[in-house]
């Protein structure tokens, strides 16, 4: 029998998982998508990131209405939309309407990432938050592996409309996971009133706060700089270094084992070291591979080697970071843990949106613009950690 604990950990990454496993199937059809549909790149881009855009937009009201009503009724509303905007995905026309359906997947996918933290706020605190979040993390993280796998095996002989069918059915075994195997953890008692002005001044409180706003845009920039390779590595791997999609497939699930395997090491680090230390430590490490990664492409190292083996170590760098920030952007803020996460998932998801626009204006077909924006995201993590994280924070004893 697994634990409570375990239970959670899978039910709760699964349906954190629902939204990457969107994005991440249908990655390997980007080129095909662009020729069926007779759409320029940046366009089929764009598909990325309107659902992005919605994913992180949408959060700011999913949390609310969690603190108010209950974790539960939000889930049931939002996977219910995302199963029409994939169905919707499916029919699509022309690039255009792949677009609009692409926001209504992602006005639904934000639901199943915003509330499934505070549902782990209301859990745990601390170290024992940050291993939940660690173990949701390695569901959530199975995701960019198996993904574009199975996008892959369902593109070549069926297309890349196949892949939408798929993303519908893990949305009802989501409703189904919800409806019958996780409970409620947000009780009546300790439920906010329904009032404008308490959401207005939940948000007033989280905005005044540097603490949570510098924690939140160091995992928000982490997540960008992977937004801005989810946006271009398609087409970089696939039309510039000549891979088939299925080797594409491959390559890209060697960012998602690093992530995952460092990620498993988060709750012990930060227990031993101190969760701010460690977090310090981890985006200093990470800003470096990138720079050295951004020198390399610079000198002209146009390298599909050189540029998997950075990434790797710098994705695995970040895979401590993410789940431990989360961690500490909530842990204050208890009473209205779903308003934070809305907030902080929100700010987050803009950003990365917003990078996902600017790569896309530049790109030119080679690894450079993604590079340079990835690299700019990785300093802006690091120059915000080391404002942030100090004081109190690196003044934490770690555990014996």
């Amino acid at each position: 029998m697994l634990s409570t604990f375990a239970k959670n950990a899978i039910i709760l990454g699964l349906l954190c998982a629902v939204g990457p496993f969107a994005i991440d199937m249908y990655l390997p059809a980007l080129p095909t998508i662009a020729s069926d549909l007779n759409a320029s790149v940046p366009a089929t881009q764009a598909t990325l990131m309107s659902f992005f855009i919605a994913f992180g937009v949408c959060q700011i009201a999913y949390g609310p209405v969690s603190d108010m009503v209950g974790r539960k009724p939000p889930l049931y509303f939002g996977l219910a939309l995302f199963t029409i905007g994939s169905i919707g995905c499916g029919l699509s026309p022309s690039i255009e309407w792949l677009i609009f359906f692409r926001f209504v997947q992602g006005v639904g996918a934000a639901s199943v990432m915003v509330i499934p933290r505070a549902i782990i706020r209301d859990l745990h605190t601390g170290v024992e938050a940050t291993r939940l979040m660690s173990l949701c993390m390695l569901v959530l993280s199975v995701s960019p592996i198996l993904a574009p796998l199975t996008g892959s095996a369902l593109i070549v002989p069926f297309g890349w409309r196949a892949v939408f069918v798929a993303v519908t059915i893990v949305a009802i075994l989501g409703f189904l996971l919800t409806a019958f195997s996780l409970r409620e953890t947000h009780l009546p008692k300790d439920r906010i009133k329904v009032s404008v002005k308490n959401v207005l001044g939940g948000f007033g409180q989280l905005l005044c706060h540097a603490r949570f706003l510098g924690l939140t845009f160091i995992g928000g920039l982490g997540m960008a700089s992977f937004f801005t390779f989810l946006a271009s590595s398609s087409f970089i791997y696939i039309e510039h270094f000549g891979l088939t999609p299925t080797e594409f497939s491959f390559a890209f699930s060697m960012n998602a084992i690093g992530f995952i395997g460092a990620s498993q090491f988060a709750a012990h680090l930060g227990a031993r070291y101190g969760m701010a230390r460690m977090v310090l430590a981890a985006v200093t490490i990470y800003a470096a591979f990138l720079l050295v990664l951004l020198g390399l492409t610079l000198a002209g190292a146009d390298k599909l080697w050189v540029l998997m083996a950075l990434l790797f170590f710098g994705f695995a760098s970040m895979g401590v970071v993410i789940p431990t920030v989360m961690v500490l952007a909530l842990d204050d803020h208890g009473p209205i843990a779903g308003m934070a996460s809305a907030l902080g998932g929100t700010l987050q998801m803009v950003t990365g949106g917003v990078m996902i626009a600017i790569v896309g204006y530049f790109f030119n077909g080679t690894p450079l613009p993604m590079v340079v924006t990835m690299a700019l995201c990785a300093i802006g993590a690091f120059l915000l950690s080391v404002v942030t994280l100090r004081g109190r924070d690196l003044a934490v004893q770690p555990a014996e």
